[in-house]
């Protein structure tokens, strides 16, 4: 059983960078549609990228990395979603005011400064998610900070930038993207590593993503807002997780995530005790001319078919080593030798005779290598240039266990909850000026109207607190698409969010189950329906009839009430009907006869207090 880890005693940090697509009309520097519409494929575009260097004139490393992997590009262009700004082919035009209009609201929302004017940067990435080779960015906010629970945690920075490409196919040689998404306006919010738990991660996540969702400028639904997560323990490394879509699962994997540096240090610590060290691979095909291990056999009947192996002095036992659940370092090695297209490795600490490795080939393997009691071996086959670059990756990742916990980016294995390395950790190094796009200085009075319109999440939770007097639909209607609408309806109306909350949470939800057409109905139509009940019209049992005649605007409410003769009966009206049914009857009767009878037009809080 997994003993439970203290956090504050491993130096636990970890902040948080949450990427949100605006909801414009169209993309950052482009008239292209930014809505994703569905759309005809017209074009397919094929390139190759390659790393160069930053503003500090350096090249970074994870930009140089995936220049090594030599992979070929294939971009998917669309009719109306991609122009030759998308790829490329044209300078972009000004930037899009909508974006910059939601993102000033955005940075007044987390409290954050504003630059006086605008710098558009290009941030260099070559894994072919953009086919320019740079994805553009501007930084718009900086120090800024969100209240939760009893502190405040820190926004380092706020960016309005480009959304990536997104990916069709991929493989080790080739990966196909669509562009019709790239370029969609997105902000990107970066804390401070103030984050204590995993726990507190997944519940910073959430109310970021609520306060994105309550400026009403964003887009919504899968893939719309992404949150990735910087990770780091004391002795271990930076570690930045992309990709988490559902945050249910976030504290679990940060979790393993910690496991696995826990592991790797104690790992490297073993390692540096016997003074390990990586040999430089060797051709060992001759090892297995007559082999009958059905990996090797399959890759040898090529003609370029060879097998090479490194010797990992010092290595025996660790390589299989459990680091996170199903996963040992071994694993870790065979994801960088991946990279170079092979199939996976094969190490000494496996079960080498469940292969079909005979003791004859072990034997002569270890004589080619040198090695000795504690040594290990790792072994790839497949095509000559293949291998050696595999085994140039494996041992890379092989010396960095007897060094330090490497600072990787790494990906989300949503199945068995752990991270999987997807390249190194990007640097400053790939930052530098956008030539094409000129400084944007302040618009102040812009800035003005966006803090007017900046979201207070306690100054809402507090209205619902006031209004709806139930905790349960509370937070329901927090969480709720309806909260803007709640929101106009209690203020405009004057109607009690006691009284407004049950019909959007659920009567809403159970008309629509009947087939009607709620989501036609207009703020307009909705606001003239509880104002007709504000007035005392109709009736609460009204409501629900009106709605189910899914009503567009005013006129078609004025029909509904008509039509269906829902006027609220009370007053004279009422105590009439109280007189004819109350001939020799007792008060619950009378109650029972006029509501079954009355039921859409007679209020029963009227009716008790006229029988009282």
């Amino acid at each position: 059983m997994a003993v439970d880890l203290d956090y504050k005693k491993l130096g636990f940090m970890c902040g948080l960078e949450i990427h949100q697509r605006l909801a414009t009309e169209h993309k950052l520097f482009c008239s292209c549609d930014a809505q994703l519409p569905n759309d005809v494929s017209i074009a397919e575009i094929d390139r190759r990228q390659r790393a160069v260097a930053g503003e500090l004139g350096r090249i970074d490393l994870s930009a140089a990395f995936e220049t090594q992997r030599g992979r070929k590009f294939v971009y998917n262009a669309f009719r109306k979603t991609t122009c030759l700004v998308d790829v490329d082919e044209e300078p972009p035009h000004e930037m899009n005011g909508e974006a910059l209009s939601a993102a000033m609201q955005i940075v007044a929302s987390f409290n954050a400064w504003v630059p006086a004017e605008f710098e558009p940067m290009r941030k260099e990435v070559v894994d072919g998610s953009d086919p320019s080779a740079f994805q553009r960015t501007l930084l718009v906010g900086h120090g800024g900070y969100m209240e939760f629970a009893d502190r405040q945690i820190g926004v380092t920075s706020i960016f309005l930038e480009e959304e990536s490409s997104g990916i069709e196919h991929s493989d080790s040689n080739m990966v196909i993207y669509n562009v019709d998404r790239l370029a969609i306006p997105l902000v990107e919010i970066d804390t401070e590593p103030e984050i204590r738990t995993p726990e507190e991660a997944k519940e910073v996540a959430r109310r970021i993503g609520l306060l994105l969702r309550l400026t009403g400028r964003v887009q919504r639904g899968i893939g719309s807002i992404r949150q990735d997560v910087n990770v780091s323990i004391r002795e271990g490394a930076r570690v930045e997780i992309k990709g988490f879509q559902d945050l249910e699962t976030m504290d679990k994997i940060i979790e393993n995530e910690v496991r696995r540096q826990v592991n790797l240090i104690e790992i490297k610590k073993e390692l540096q005790k016997r003074d390990a060290r990586v040999h430089q691979p060797i051709d060992v095909t001759s090892v297995f001319g007559e082999t009958n291990v059905k990996v090797l056999r399959r890759v040898l009947e090529d003609v370029s078919g060879v097998v090479m192996a490194s010797r990992l002095q010092g290595y025996a036992g660790i390589l299989g080593r459990e680091i996170n659940p199903g996963r040992r370092l071994g694993s870790e090695i065979s994801d960088y030798a991946k990279l170079a297209g092979v199939g996976g490795l094969i190490h000494s600490d496996e079960n080498l005779a469940g292969y079909g490795f005979t003791e004859g080939e072990m034997g002569e393997l270890k004589r080619l290598l040198g090695m000795k009691e504690k040594d290990a071996f790792i072994l790839v086959a497949g095509d000559k240039e293949a291998c050696e670059s595999a085994l140039a990756f494996a041992n890379t990742r092989a010396q960095q266990a007897a060094l330090a916990v490497p600072n990787e980016t790494r990906g989300v294995d949503s199945k068995m909850l752990i991270t999987t390395f997807l390249r190194p950790l990007p640097g400053g190094a790939r930052m530098y000026p956008e030539t094409d796009v000129r400084p944007i200085p302040l618009d102040h009075e812009a800035y003005e109207v966006a803090k007017k319109l900046a979201v207070d999440v306690e100054r809402i939770t507090g209205m619902l607190r006031r209004e709806i007097k139930n905790e349960q639909l509370e937070e329901q209607m927090l969480w709720s698409p309806y909260l803007g609408l709640f929101m106009k309806i209690v203020e405009k109306t004057k109607v009690k969010g006691s009284v407004v909350a049950p019909v959007l949470l659920d009567k809403m939800t159970q008309i629509r189950r009947m087939g009607k057409d709620i989501d036609s109905i207009g703020d307009e139509a909705m606001l003239m329906i509880f104002g007709e009940y504000a007035k005392g019209r109709i009736t609460k049992a009204a409501i629900e009839e009106i709605l189910k005649q899914a009503p567009t605007d005013g006129k078609a409410v004025e029909k509904a009430i008509k039509a269906g003769k829902l006027e609220r009966i009370g007053g004279k009206e009422l105590e009439k009907l109280v007189r004819e049914a109350g001939r020799g009857k007792g008060k619950e009767e009378i109650v029972r006869q006029i509501m079954s009878r009355h039921r859409l037009n007679v209020d029963a809080e009227d009716l008790n207090n006229l029988l009282k």
